[in-house]
């Protein structure tokens, strides 16, 4: 097989292909990063498994029939360069494994390209971050059932695997679905990395703790209860814990900036938002942890506009977690459990509309399946949850209408308000935490506000509305309208 593009992801799944004894064919356009790769092999031991080809006519002449590409590339116009620059070589049969962060439009396109030489595309998501990449990630392969069949195999010889033994990695469905999925659960991994982080902050600046306190703290919440074995969880604690090689915590010294949707490194968090916003799904406890990425990126922005206040509305101690320490840390673990399920619940909304659209016929029993173990997202108790859901026969997958997850969700909504409302008080940051509670808020309640918005559109706009004494109805234009002022 070939891998195009050999960075931190590329890179590591070539040696944990040829650690599986595949022979690997290494293009990328630059030399000093297949040779880094190849002294990296050297050590492992799987030198002979791997070698470097500077242009696609020796490429494609080391591969056998069909030809297996595996891409790690930047998302955008680089992989339509690299598929023209193959053209003349592919033949019916080869197939490509799009294992990039690509946008899953691109994909199906490309998948369309290609039909008249009869080369198989798969748009692959791969989460678990480079190391993950090396030891077995999560993938999540869409596209054409005969190329998925073909190359599965290999797929779950090397992906991760979960507390049974079972390969974290399926066929999530046709067209650009697994670039989808992929993409909708970065989303996913953006709420739940930003109530982390919220949490994070109130313990350390709110009740005063360590940060071998926090740890310890993330230790509890990951070993038990309905955080267990949640892999963010478990990383922040190692975060709270590393020193540096002077004794300082390197947590400590990293700048509050997050830029990577910024400078384009990284754009399955703005997609992933844009695509809640055009099915009309609501998605606040992602798309407000999106906010405050994009927030934080412009620091120097926040200090000017801090300037500008005269100072800035600080994290003030919670004086009364001295008495009641132990309860606000638990309604805290709760809060952070509602927001990650919130954000799952959202997540899969989006996925069940674009689905419906697309038709691509997703086995979400196979999407929980890639997101056991292996990426970023991996939190047992509520794959567990959402594993039982789904299989039954007809599943509807707006999950707020399951009563199970609704069930979990009630109860944990008093902690949520608890932990915002003393956030609010003392001036913590919680943007995922708050939209949550507004979310769980809205979507249950049949009285909103939106009543009075209503009529003022239909005043100035004269957009029509809905009678109370008609039901509920679908979402669609009303019939009335009320002449509030002659023009």
């Amino acid at each position: 097989m070939a891998m195009i593009g050999c960075g931190s992801m590329g890179g590591g799944m070539a040696l944990l292909f040829a650690e599986h004894g595949i022979t690997v064919s290494l293009n990328d356009p630059s030399e000093e990063t297949m040779d880094q790769l190849l002294a990296t092999a050297k050590q492992d031991g799987l030198q002979d498994r791997l070698q470097k080809h500077s242009s696609y006519d020796h490429l494609c002449k080391s591969l056998g029939s069909p030809k297996v590409f595996v891409f790690s590339l930047p998302h955008g116009t680089v992989g339509d360069r690299v598929v023209d620059g193959l053209h003349t070589y592919l033949a019916k049969g080869d197939i490509i494994i799009d294992a990039s962060n690509e946008n899953w439009q691109n994909t199906q396109r490309r998948q369309g390209k290609l039909v008249p030489q009869g080369v198989f595309y798969i748009g692959m998501g791969v989460s678990g971050g480079y190391q993950a990449a090396r030891r077995g990630p999560s993938m999540c392969p869409g596209g054409e059932e005969r190329a998925l069949d073909i190359v599965m195999p290999l797929l779950q010889k090397v992906a991760a695997k979960d507390s049974q033994g079972n390969p974290c990695v399926a066929k999530a469905g046709t067209g650009g679905s697994g670039h989808y999925v992929k993409m909708i659960h970065n989303g996913i991994e953006h709420g739940m990395m930003s109530a982390l982080a919220e949490s994070w902050q109130i313990m350390n600046l709110g009740l005063g703790m360590t940060y071998e306190e926090i740890a310890d703290e993330f230790d509890r919440w990951n070993k038990d209860g309905e955080l267990r074995g949640t892999f963010l969880v478990s990383i922040g604690a190692d975060i709270c814990r590393q020193k540096d090689d002077q004794g300082r915590h390197v947590l400590s010294i990293v700048e509050d900036k997050v830029v990577q949707d910024v400078d384009g490194t990284e754009g399955t968090g703005i997609w992933s938002q844009l695509e809640a916003v055009r099915l009309h799904v609501p998605a606040p406890s992602l798309t407000t942890a999106h906010f405050i990425r994009l927030a934080s990126a412009f620091r120097a922005d926040r200090k000017q506009v801090k300037d500008a206040f005269g100072g800035q509305f600080p994290v003030r101690e919670w004086g009364e977690a001295k008495d009641d320490k132990k309860s606000i840390l638990e309604s805290l673990r709760r809060a952070i459990y509602a927001t990650f399920l919130a954000s799952f619940v959202e997540g899969i909304n989006i996925i069940d509309q674009a689905d419906q659209e697309n038709r691509w016929n997703i086995d979400y029993s196979a999407v929980v399946q890639i997101w056991r173990n292996g990426c970023i997202i991996k939190a047992d108790y509520i794959t567990d949850m959402l594993a039982d859901i789904f299989k039954e026969p007809k599943v509807d997958l707006d999950l707020l209408h399951n009563k199970r997850v609704a069930q979990e969700l009630k109860q944990a909504f008093p902690a949520l308000k608890e932990t915002v409302t003393k956030g609010v008080e003392h001036n913590a940051i919680i943007p995922s935490l708050s939209a949550t509670l507004e979310f769980l808020k809205y979507s249950t309640n049949t009285i909103l506000p939106t009543q009075f918005y209503e009529a003022q559109l239909d005043y100035f706009g004269k957009h029509m509305f809905d009678l109370k004494s008609e039901g509920a109805g679908k979402p669609e234009t009303g019939k009335h309208h009320f002449e509030w002022k002659l023009a």
